[in-house]
């Protein structure tokens, strides 16, 4: 007789536990691996057409680090891709603009850096060859755990249907076991994470 699955935690005990792992991190570990993510992304965006949408890391995310500086947006544009930054809009799916560099950032809520040239509509992201979203965790059905304040989960079904979604994770955050799933979870194709790069998963099309 096969052994019962193992249960998995609740949404709010895995994202107390992802965080304090966050919050560990040295700024050493920080700077690493954010020039891990810079150094993989011409591989993550190999074969994907313009634009990509893209965030701007903050805090303990894979890919801030210690001295704001921001490492995957600078190399994006030394690639010469077009970059899309998502626009906080209340409870409505995200906005978009251009990243053309630091100084077309400002400051949005949440302690967020937001672009601040002209908004493109929720719609933009229809016409994106790739989406990166920022995740806790993701499992290897594509589930994904964010920080619970449902931004993504208004926004991803409006992606287009050739868009490639791909969470951007710690290296730990891509589990075994399943995460808990509603039904409005969009589930992504692959996991980029700083040690490993980009992980396609099952569902990736």
């Amino acid at each position: 007789m096969s052994s019962p699955p193992t249960p998995t935690p609740g949404k709010a005990e895995l994202r107390r536990s992802l965080l304090a792992a966050r919050r560990a991190r040295s700024p050493e570990r920080r700077r690493a691996d954010a020039a891990a993510l810079a150094a993989a992304l011409p591989a993550v965006l190999d074969g994907v057409p313009d634009p990509v949408c893209l965030f701007v890391a903050v805090g303990g995310e894979p890919g801030a680090t210690p001295e704001g500086a921001l490492p995957v947006l600078d190399a994006a544009r030394a690639l010469g891709r077009r970059v899309l930054l998502p626009v906080t809009v209340g409870a409505a799916p995200l906005d978009w603009a251009a990243f053309t560099g630091r100084d077309s950032l400002g400051p949005g809520p949440h302690g967020l850096l937001e672009p601040v040239g002209p908004r493109l509509g929720p719609d933009a992201v229809a016409d994106a060859g790739l989406v990166v979203v920022p995740a806790l965790a993701v499992d290897h059905d594509g589930v994904r755990l964010g920080r619970g304040g449902g931004h993504y989960d208004r926004t991803l079904p409006l992606a287009g249907p050739h868009t490639r979604l791909v969470a951007l994770v710690a290296d730990e955050g891509l589990v075994p076991g399943p995460l808990p799933a509603e039904p409005h979870d969009v589930p992504v194709h692959a996991v980029w994470r700083p040690a490993t790069g980009l992980t396609p998963l099952p569902r990736l099309r």
